[in-house]
């Protein structure tokens, strides 16, 4: 019986520690989604943003040629399955923090289910977060069509 009672203990610290999160990443199409819906509130020169949105809305005939990195330090969305209409983001950059509300949040936290944020719920809440975003944008990968030229890091919020 004690040790059916410490394997129990030890499978679930095992799975404690399997659904901890860690580093995540994103490629192709979700880390585009991601870089998408994210770079319109970032610190980008407009040129830059200009870019990304025209390759988030299918048109590669983009005149830039270098990468683009788009940069998040922490977002934390927030829906409610008792308001229903409550949807809040709120984007950190360079310690500056941006609230979104309604479909902009929607839209970032939708981005992040696909990306594989985990979502965490309390008391009729449901909670996504990450920090340290980073996506890369390789135009010239993207205008190929081949499914790649995007990929995005991140670590779990906190």
């Amino acid at each position: 019986m004690k040790s059916l009672k410490l394997s129990i203990l030890t499978l679930s610290l095992f799975a404690a520690g399997i659904t901890t999160a860690s580093a995540g990443s994103a490629s192709g199409s979700v880390a585009l989604a991601l870089a998408g819906v994210v770079a319109p509130y970032s610190p980008l020169p407009p040129a830059q943003k200009k870019a990304v949105a025209a390759f988030f809305a299918g048109n590669t005939n983009v005149s830039c040629t270098r990468k683009i990195t788009v940069t998040a330090d922490k977002i934390v969305c927030r829906t409610s399955n008792v308001d229903i209409s409550a949807r809040s983001c709120e984007l950190t950059f360079n310690g500056k923090t941006r609230s979104l509300k309604g479909r902009e949040a929607n839209e970032i936290f939708a981005s992040e289910a696909m990306a594989g944020i985990p979502s965490d719920g309390a008391a009729g809440s449901n909670f996504e977060s990450l920090s340290k975003l980073s996506c890369t944008l390789d135009p010239k990968a993207i205008k190929e069509k081949g499914g790649g030229g995007a990929d995005c890091t991140f670590e779990p919020g906190n």
